[in-house]
Formats: structure tokens, sequence, C-alpha cells
């Protein structure tokens, strides 16, 4: 399950809408980032990781969506962090007894539905505000956080590794997915959390995204430029020239699509609110 595209670094890739879980070798163990998704996958993962003799020390979630909060019971019980912000984020969205029951009730609609383990969901530790590198004893990896997508993501760069974990962003099969409900301004925090991995880009010779391909160095400002012209296109309201979406979507990536169109919709709700007096 577990291919290795740097020096102590290994990447699964989920059969579902390819969601990368990231291994990193440290002195006594891995640091495991955004786990999942399907129980028979991670107890796979968690098969892989013995044979390798790699017990999991840590874990971390790069935002508070639920498919990079999950967790395996044979993964062990070591820290699982994120920012500050995902990890509160967890607690508002998490805390009552139904909300599990939604996401289940979400999944009826995939491929997925009624394999997802659950029950260990968000079980995450917020690091202090402004925390620069996640403690563990492996090799020093950076939390780069941005408001772009979610409350609280971070990019992750493995310097030692040149290796940079995106979170949800700069996929080759997914466009970027504003968090339009959740900021005052979207489109402009998208632009700035592109900024802030553009600044490190030329230090990466492996670029890795939540869902989707793994990208070489050469890949690295190709995605970032792709990514800024379909925000760029949203802010100018011109109709993106973008490969992930209309009739060159690749195979089963269709319904991306869709999502661009609910953008459309919900950036233009916002815009007609902004224009309303008040």
């Amino acid at each position: 399950m577990l291919t290795r595209v740097a020096e102590g670094v290994w990447v699964h890739e989920s059969e579902f809408v390819q969601s990368n879980a990231v291994a990193v070798q440290g002195r006594a163990g891995v640091l495991l980032i955004d786990p999942g998704v399907t129980g028979s996958e991670l107890d796979c993962l968690a098969n892989d990781l013995r044979e390798l003799g790699q017990p999991v020390v840590a874990g971390f979630s790069t935002h508070p969506h639920w498919d990079h909060l999950l967790w395996h019971a044979r993964l062990g019980e070591a820290p699982r962090y994120g920012t500050a912000r995902c990890a509160a984020t967890v607690r508002d969205q998490l805390p009552d007894a139904d909300a599990k029951a939604r996401i289940a009730a979400h999944l009826l609609e995939t491929e997925i539905a009624g394999r997802v383990p659950l029950d260990l969901l968000g079980l995450i530790t917020g690091l202090p505000a402004e925390t620069a590198r996640i403690p563990w004893d492996g090799p020093g990896v950076r939390i780069i956080e941005h408001r772009a997508h979610a409350p609280g993501h971070a990019a992750l760069l493995i310097e030692e590794r040149g290796v940079l974990l995106a979170g949800d962003m700069l996929s080759d099969v997914l466009i970027p997915m504003l968090d339009a409900d959740g900021t005052t301004d979207p489109i402009e925090d998208y632009l700035a959390a592109l900024r802030l991995l553009e600044g490190v880009a030329g230090g990466v010779d492996v670029v890795v995204p939540g869902h989707g391909s793994v990208g070489g160095s050469g890949q690295v400002q190709a995605r970032i430029d792709q990514d800024r012209a379909y925000v760029l296109a949203l802010r100018n309201g011109h109709v993106p020239a973008d490969p992930r979406i209309g009739p060159s979507a690749k195979p089963g990536w269709e319904w991306v699509s869709d999502v661009h169109q609910g953008q459309l919709q919900r950036l233009a709700g916002r815009s007609d609110r902004d224009r309303a007096p008040r």
C-alpha cells in the first residue's frame, strides 16, 4: 500500500477520491498525516507500518474535514495534532452525538458507505497558536498555517526531505475549494495561502496533495499557478480555463464541475448580501 516518494517518506493513495495518507520516518517511529479512508485501508496501513518496524509515534490532521480526521485502533494511541484553529473547529463541529450519524448518512451516497470507521474521528489536540513545527522526534516538519479551504488549514514542509504536504490544495484533479461561508474574503485568503506555498516552492522536490497525484519538483510551481489562475478567474468573473473542469476533466471526476458551479453560486450569494442595503 505504501509508496516511497522521498527518503523516509511514504504515501498511501486511497481508492476514495485519491486521498493521500503520508508517513514520515522518525527515530522511534512514524508521523502519520491524514490517514484514511476505509477501515480495510487503515488496517492494511497498520500492517505495512508493522512490517516496516515503524510504530506510529504521532499523528497530524491538516484540516478539520472528516476525511482528514480519521484513525484506527491498530494505529495505536499516539498523540494526534492539528493547529489550534483546526482543533477548535473540530470541537465546535463534532461535539454532539448526531455528528457522526450525519457523516455516515452523507457517505450513504458514496461507494464507501458503511466502510469508514468513525469511532476515533477527530480526537486531535490543538497545538499552541503560532507553533512553527510539529513536536516529535524526527525530521523537522514546518507548519504553514493559512485560511484557505478550511479553518486552521496547514500545509506541512519536511525541509530535510524537500517534501511539501499541501493538504487540500495543489491537486491535479480537484479545483481550489474555497471556504466561502467561513471567512470574510475567501478569494483573498486563498491567494494569500498560495503566496505562502510559493514562498517555499523553491526547496520542494515532491508535492503531495490531499487528493490526487504526487507531483515532482517541476510541478510545484505549475500547480500553484494553475490554482491561482482558477481563483483569479472566480474573482474577476471569468470562465476558468481549467482542465480539471468541463470536458477535459479526468474520467470519473466529472463531478468537480458541479463543485465549481456550487462555488459560483455561493460567491454570487455573498456578493448579493454585500450589496444589500443595511
